[in-house]
Formats: C-alpha cells, structure tokens, sequence
C-alpha cells in the first residue's frame, strides 16, 4: 500500500467509491453528481480520470508536492541558531522584529512561532486559558447605573509627565458625561465629578466602580465605635454616596467594568491627539477642552439611545446641600477654648446664642471642595471660613482613635490580671522555700 493511501479522507473515499459505481454502470451519471453535491460535467471529468489513472486520479494534484511558499531549510536551520544563542528569552513577536530589522530576514510571527515549537523552544511567557466572561446588557434608562474610572497616561506627549483623567459615563447610552484631569487619582477628584453630574442631570441610581481604597474600606482595623454599630465607617466618597442614597456596586474585575476601560482606550487614542492639535498642555486647560467641544463631539459619534425613553435621573431635593455632602467630614470634640483642632488647623467657634459656649459637645467639621471649612453641631451651622487664596488639593486627615471609657477599663483590667499572675507566681515559689516574711513581700507587690 503506498504512502498516498494511508492519507485518504473518508470523503474521498466516499467519492471514488461513487465514481466507481458510475464505471461500472450499477449508478447513473446524473444521480451520482446529484450524491456527490457536483454537476453532471464535473461527474463526466472524474469517470475520465479514474479511467485514465485509476483512484490516483481523483486526488488533488499538489498532493505530496511542497508548498511555493515553503521556508528554506537553511533559512529555518539559521533562525533556530539565533532563537537559541544571541536572541534567546525574546519572545516570538519581538524576535521576528529583531530578525527582520537586524538580520534581514522577513518572517511573520505565526511563522517564527511555529518553527520555535516544532524545534522544541517553548514560548517566553505562557498565556493560560482565557476566562469566560458572560455579557452584560446595558441599562435601559439614562441615570440608572453609572461607571467611573481614573487611567494615569501620558494624555500631553510622551515628553510631558502622566497626568490622571478621571471620567464618568452613562451605562444605557454610553455617553460621555463629566471628566477631570489631576495629577493623580484621589477622594476630591470624584467628589468633584459626582457634585458635577447631580447638579447638571441629577441623582443616578447606582454607581459602578472599581474596588479602590477610595471607594471603600478595604482594612481590618474595627474601631469600637464601628463594632457597636456592625459596619466599618465608610470613606469620604462612600458617606456621599450613602448621603444620596446611590447604591455602590464594586467590580470584581477589570472586565466587569469594561465599558469605561473601552471609553479610556478610544479617549487614549483620540483625545492625545486632539490635545496635541490645539497645543494644550494643562490639566485646566484639557479638562475645559474634553467637557466642551470634544465631549459633545463624542458623544454624537459614539453615545447610543437608550432602550427606553424615560430617564431614571431623581431631582435633587432643594433642602439638600450639595456642597456638604460632596466634601471631606470628620468628628470632632470641641475644646475648653470653644476650638476644633483638626489637621493642623484651629477652628475658633464664636460665641452661641445668649454667649453660650461649646466646650466638649461632638460637632461635624466640613472641609469643602473650594478649601472652606464648616462646623456644624445637630444640623446648625456654627461656623464658615473663606475660601483660601491658593487652592491645595485636599487629602483625607489620618486622626488618633478616640481612647473610649470601656477601653481604659480594659487596659485597668488587664493590668490587674497582670498583677494577679505575680501574686500567683510569688505565692508558689514562697510556699515552696517556706519563707518568712510575707506580709512585706505582699505589701511591696501592690
């Protein structure tokens, strides 16, 4: 049996077996074509072939012959001596770079890479199985869940430094809402984004976002405050939040949040350019830029309708002050001298009504966006400074934890439990050598 036969497909089989069928008069010429899904004529010019060179004949005639586009055994031999000596430990993109620009030979990278495994050269890095991710509908009213992300990226140039751009998007439509650039990702970029977006359209429903220590607490510290209360404090964005009433929703991964990854990867591919274009180079400058033209620009080529026409945006209430929620917050406990001191800073409180004072009373300091501090005490205002000169951006005071009662009583108690263990220890070891004087001993104990 020759080399040729042993490679016959089942198909094949079945077609010689046809045609023989027809040689042999036991099948008609067009019911044969009609099996084979070929026309009569065709049928015709196999009848011929295998007449003329037997079963042979029905085979394609490039069988056993070399591909045109076959590479040369010297050249395969030449890149195996490379893979193995000067570029080893390049991967098969990077070495079919190098091989075309240093040593002058064109191959593709599905070529290299099928030369490397069939030598044996396993791949630099090995890619696991990719994870299923099932697709998620988007929402069916405009304000029903946003999504919110910060990317760091060289947004003026490579020659400029990274800058972050914090941007904000509508799941149902797609569109393009608010953005900030800032020097980095922090608290008051996003607090900043989310007074923006609820005095512009409103209160969305939910919001999606990623699980960033901005966002939520992600220690294990419980201080004895927050085990009465059987939750941790949130963080400054997570008390806004919770203050409107906006569900939170935490991506468990980069996919799940895709939708504003994709926005990222199409702003990183359009918005440097138009950037670079109109010569700007600030973050004032480009988040004027991005919220202006450029974002009804977008917005009118990408943004799509939403599934229903009704949007699901709740008006804020007007008792409702924005800039009190959409701030940092910290308690504090006023001292003798009617002053907060918090972070550094001295919050005199005047006088109440009637010359009356606040000394130990618990009060809500407000550090607003624009560098103003309040003092609220149930609700009433009891002091507003002005707006600094220079605006610095704020960041979240790291205070002491307050040393409550029931924590002193525990240090006491295990101090006691401590000298009880002494007492225990000298007793032993004073009824063991049957020493005198142990009134003494007892007395300098306590």
């Amino acid at each position: 049996m020759s080399e040729w036969e042993l490679r016959v497909s089942q198909r094949e089989i079945h077609r010689m077996h046809v045609v023989r069928l027809t040689i042999e008069g036991r099948e008609t010429v067009g019911r044969a074509a009609r099996l084979l899904g070929i026309s009569p004529r065709q049928m015709k010019r196999l009848r011929r072939k295998m007449k003329e060179r037997g079963v042979e004949g029905l085979l394609h005639g490039n069988r056993g012959k070399a591909a045109w586009n076959k590479t040369a055994s010297e050249e395969i031999a030449k890149v195996l001596g490379l893979a193995r000596g000067r570029y080893q430990g390049l991967n098969d993109t990077h070495l079919s770079e190098k091989l075309k620009e240093k040593e002058k030979i064109t191959l593709s990278r599905a070529t290299v890479r099928t030369v490397l495994r069939q030598a044996g050269i396993a791949a630099v890095r090995k890619r696991g199985v990719k994870r299923h991710y099932k697709r998620r509908e988007r929402k069916a009213q405009e304000g029903a869940l946003l999504l919110w992300d910060g990317s760091p990226h060289h947004w003026f140039g490579d020659q400029q430094g990274q800058c972050n751009l914090t941007a904000v998007i509508d799941d149902a439509t797609g569109a393009l809402l608010y953005g900030v650039f800032s020097v980095e990702e922090d608290a008051q970029i996003y607090l900043m984004c989310l007074r923006h977006i609820v005095l512009e359209k409103g209160i969305p429903l939910a919001l999606y976002m990623d699980r960033h220590g901005i966002f939520r607490r992600n220690d294990d510290h419980w201080s004895l405050q927050e085990q009465l209360a059987g939750e941790q404090t949130p963080t400054q964005v997570g008390q806004a939040l919770r203050a409107l009433g906006i569900e939170p929703i935490f991506a468990l991964s980069p996919q799940a949040k895709g939708r504003v990854e994709r926005l990222f990867n199409t702003l990183q591919d359009r918005l440097v350019q138009e950037l670079r274009l109109a010569g700007i180079s600030t973050a004032n400058e480009a988040t004027a830029c991005l919220n202006g033209p450029f974002k009804a620009d977008f917005n009118a080529r990408f943004s799509k309708p939403a599934r229903e026409s009704q949007a699901a945006w709740r008006p804020l209430p007007r008792a409702l002050d924005i800039d009190r929620i959409c701030s940092f917050r910290y308690d504090a406990t006023v001292g003798n001298d009617n002053a907060v001191r918090l972070g550094g800073m001295i919050l005199d409180i005047p006088a109440g009504p009637r010359h009356r004072g606040y000394a130990k009373a618990r009060v809500e300091v407000r550090h607003l966006l624009d560098g103003r501090w309040r003092v609220y005490s149930k609700n009433q205002l009891l002091l507003e400074t002005m707006p600094p000169v220079v605006q610095a951006p704020l960041r979240t005071l790291r205070r002491r934890q307050r040393r409550s009662k029931i924590g002193k009583n525990r240090k006491m108690k295990k101090a006691i439990t401590r000298n009880d263990r002494i007492k225990s220890r000298l007793t032993h070891d004073l009824g063991a050598t049957h020493t005198q004087g142990t009134p003494e001993i007892w007395a300098n104990v306590e």
